[in-house]
């Protein structure tokens, strides 16, 4: 390989793409139990935090376009997890709320980072919750610092 640079193990895109494929699928029985996505779960954990926010709102909190997020919300409105309605102080904005069963959904969903760290101990993993914070903190940096310009990453 002419290229260092260019091997996968030399890489810091694909561990972290690897692990977070990896940490989905290992919420997936939760999700199933739930019956939702991993998408959707992200989107309640907003509603969680804060009930009654914009579409927008929620694409800036989960760094996504609002054309991927509204038909996710479409599909968990039929799914009575939340519901749409226009704003009443500006009509251009939809507002989203949990529904009851949205509400009552956050109980349920509370124990998943619990078992998350239950799996990795199952497996004789070396990483505590401490050491998960202190990742965490890490990658709340590196996003934090892509999203200060993101055309400079698009070159």
């Amino acid at each position: 390989m002419a290229f260092d640079q260019l091997k996968l193990e030399n890489q810091v895109c694909f561990p972290l793409y690897a692990a977070s494929r990896l940490v989905i699928q290992a919420y997936q029985e939760d999700l199933n139990r739930l019956n939702i996505t991993y998408p959707q779960y992200l989107v309640m954990m907003v509603l969680w935090e804060t009930d009654g926010i914009t579409v927008n709102e929620i694409s800036e909190k989960l760094i996504l376009n609002t054309n991927t997020i509204t038909p996710l919300l479409k599909r968990m409105e039929s799914q009575e997890l939340l519901t749409r309605q226009r704003s009443t102080q500006d009509e251009r904005k939809v507002m989203i709320y949990l529904s009851p069963k949205g509400q009552e959904m956050e109980k349920d969903a509370a124990q998943i980072p619990a078992n998350l760290l239950k799996k990795l101990e199952e497996k004789g993993a070396q990483i505590d919750r401490e050491a998960l914070c202190e990742m965490k903190k890490y990658l709340d940096e590196l996003v934090r610092q892509l999203q200060k310009n993101p055309s400079d990453n698009i070159k």
